[in-house]
């Protein structure tokens, strides 16, 4: 959710972190926002905009071949939608970080990096099933997100941003947390980057971009094991049947690009 001319310094650490962390043979191909926005999502309007870029990117990568599509930004904008018009395994930064957390620590706390961010955060994680572990939630108080990119190339900026997490981290630490995300996806590369992975306190720093990773991997193994089955088409993530698709394009354009032509010969796709 961030446009590379606005976070230069972040988009060559990310590729970094996600070279590291990948095993040899997975090839990770990383796109920003290029059309509308890419500096400002953690307001919902501003999200909801760059959002169909997102899903634009999920429509060209199940074209091409791909085998997962992982969302990384904390609030997963478009996951659900994702889910609707691809059969391949789509992970969000923030629902893989809470899940994986919860498998680490018995309660977790967000650390996030704009106040504007932490209601939606919050409503995510409870939908997502964490209401019982999910302990609190904190922000590093900053206006304009794309500020942190400056912690990527000026060593003291970054130094200063880590430790501002970590502050919150200690607040969240004292009160019972037993661990923390840091809900940025940006912080979370810093993070990585520096390895820092536990506060002064000993409570695990949980990296959720790294753990984005590993979770796409063994999802696109799993479901190879399991004979290629991932979404159920069940009500949550049905699709359109056939004989509406049609109908459907004409009053919306282009949808659902991934499902076959009703009208060609090549056959209908069959939802299960």
């Amino acid at each position: 959710m961030t446009k590379a001319s606005a976070w230069p310094a972040y988009n060559a650490a990310l590729r970094d972190v996600l070279v590291g962390v990948a095993e040899p043979d997975t090839e990770i191909e990383i796109h920003g926002i290029t059309g509308r926005g890419g500096v400002g999502d953690q307001y919902r309007y501003l999200e909801f905009i760059e959002t169909l870029e997102v899903l634009e990117n999920v429509e060209r990568a199940t074209r091409e071949g791909f085998d997962a599509f992982l969302i990384g930004n904390s609030c997963d904008p478009g996951l659900r939608e994702a889910r609707e018009i691809t059969d391949m395994p789509v992970l969000g930064l923030g629902e893989t970080s809470g899940y994986v957390a919860s498998l680490m620590a018995g309660n977790f706390a967000i650390v996030t990096g704009s106040q504007k961010h932490v209601p939606r955060l919050i409503e995510n994680y409870r939908r997502y099933g964490h209401a019982l572990t999910l302990h609190s939630a904190r922000s590093m108080q900053m206006i304009r997100l794309v500020d942190l990119d400056e912690g990527f190339s000026n060593p003291a900026v970054g130094a200063a941003l880590i430790e501002r997490f970590l502050s919150e981290a200690e607040s969240v630490a004292a009160e019972g947390a037993e661990l923390v995300i840091p809900a940025v996806g940006v912080l979370m590369a810093l993070l990585a980057r520096e390895q820092v992975h536990e506060t002064a306190s000993g409570i695990p720093i949980m990296n959720g971009v790294k753990a984005l990773v590993k979770m796409g991997e063994t999802a696109v193994k799993l479901r190879a094991s399991m004979g290629g089955v991932w979404t159920s088409r069940r009500n949550a993530y049905q699709q359109p049947p056939a004989s509406q698709l049609a109908e459907i394009r004409r009053h919306y354009g282009a949808v659902y690009s991934t499902l076959p032509d009703p009208d060609s010969d090549t056959g209908l796709k069959a939802n299960s």
